[in-house]
């Protein structure tokens, strides 16, 4: 299954993966990794997290019009959503805290590049992901701009807005949610990336785009010599199993971190879990209501961990530690560095911290090194393991 979240114009979700993304903003947050005998588990705002232990800016005005439309646009979106087909919600998914840690910290910190998923069949995965939509905050874009410009990064403007700015014309600005979108497995690359109007460009002499979802920082589509540029940015979650086959390294490194999934083994909380389920089936909205302080709480978590984020500090020493794992490693250019240490300030962040601590680095860097790692078909140890050894013996 493939998902997308972001703040362009829309998302994407399919059986291979899953997008996030609005328009020209991000906005969105695992895997459970098995490393050893040795194992411990804490609670970091609310989420349960698996471990190992051993060895220039533009002057914007905000208009009355700006809030009466944004009223407006509220009150049809509550209508909007009780129609919708109720989503489970997030703080009821059981177990499978190293996919909801990745996918928390994606919300957190969309720079990280997403995750990608991988698990047994009926592990909550899907489920998981689609219940992220009810966390996802909401992003400051251009009133009536198609490509959801932001009006604070001159980078993720549009053209027409753009040249609004330059005329030193003032900007309606609304909020709106980051959507999600559920990409099919046979979407063609038109209904993806958008299409040009060409009975338009014909009859009327003008560039007319068919926005749908799309792209990464901008996205350009070209046709019968017509060419249309918007920016366009997103977070692509993926979720398989591994009967379905490995993806090519150069795909796989695309993601910024990846998750495992495992079936739950303990017959308690497969009980548990087949009883949550029923009581959801049975009354969709008691149930969502009954979870509701839950959401509300990790919704504040997520927007104090984003706000305070650029905060943030790591020390020289430890972003040093974390090349060298990278580097002794073999892992292949510079990104498993970056998200790395993107992922540990997230962490950070969503715990209360200014400060990235050791064991911050070491709940997030399997995560974000072990698809990264060069396979050996000989090799039977899991990936995840050799990082988290290669990290005791750097950090120690």
């Amino acid at each position: 299954m493939a998902t997308i979240l972001g703040p362009s114009s829309a998302a994407i979700s399919a059986s291979c993966g899953s997008l996030i993304y609005p328009s020209s903003k991000l906005v969105i947050p695992s895997i459970s990794i098995n490393t050893g005998s040795c194992s411990w588990k804490k609670f970091y705002g609310g989420i349960g997290i698996q471990g190992k232990k051993g060895k220039p800016q533009f002057h914007i005005a905000v208009t009355n019009v700006a809030s009466e439309i944004n009223s407006v646009q509220q009150a049809q979106k509550l209508g909007a959503k009780e129609s919708q087909r109720p989503v489970y919600p997030f703080a009821a998914i059981v177990g499978q805290d190293e996919m909801k840690l990745c996918l928390l910290l994606n919300v957190i910190d969309p720079k990280i590049g997403g995750v990608m998923i991988m698990g047994d069949r009926g592990t909550g995965k899907s489920t998981t992901v689609r219940s992220l939509v009810d966390l996802l905050p909401e992003i400051k874009v251009v009133f009536g701009d198609p490509y959801n410009s932001d009006p604070e990064d001159p980078e993720s403007m549009g053209i027409e807005v753009r040249e609004k700015v330059t005329k030193g014309e003032e900007l309606m600005i609304t909020m709106i949610k980051i959507n999600m979108v559920d990409l099919p497995l046979g979407a063609t690359e038109d209904r993806v990336c958008g299409t040009i109007d060409i009975e338009k460009a014909l009859t009327e002499g003008v560039k007319a785009f068919e926005p749908d979802s799309a792209a990464s920082g901008w996205n350009t589509v070209e046709r019968e010599g017509i060419s249309i540029s918007h920016p366009a940015r997103f977070i692509l979650i993926g979720s398989g199993n591994p009967e379905e086959g490995e993806l090519r390294p150069q795909l796989l490194d695309r993601f910024g971190m990846h998750a495992q999934v495992g079936t739950v083994r303990d017959a308690e909380l497969r009980v548990k879990i087949v009883e949550e389920r029923a009581r959801f089936d049975k009354n969709p909205k008691e149930f969502r209501d009954s979870y509701k302080a839950e959401q509300e709480k990790l919704q504040q978590q997520i927007a104090s961990a984003r706000s305070s984020l650029s905060s943030v500090q790591i020390d020289q020493d430890l972003k040093v530690k974390i090349s060298r794992v990278c580097a002794e490693l073999n892992v292949d250019g510079l990104r498993g560095d970056i998200v790395t240490n993107r992922a540990a300030k997230a962490l950070a962040a969503l715990k209360g911290r200014d400060c990235v601590t050791a064991e911050d680095i070491a709940t997030v860097i399997p995560n974000c090194l072990r698809h990264r790692l060069r396979k050996d078909p000989l090799e039977s140890i899991d990936s995840g393991l050799l990082v988290i050894e290669k990290f005791y013996e750097v950090f120690s």
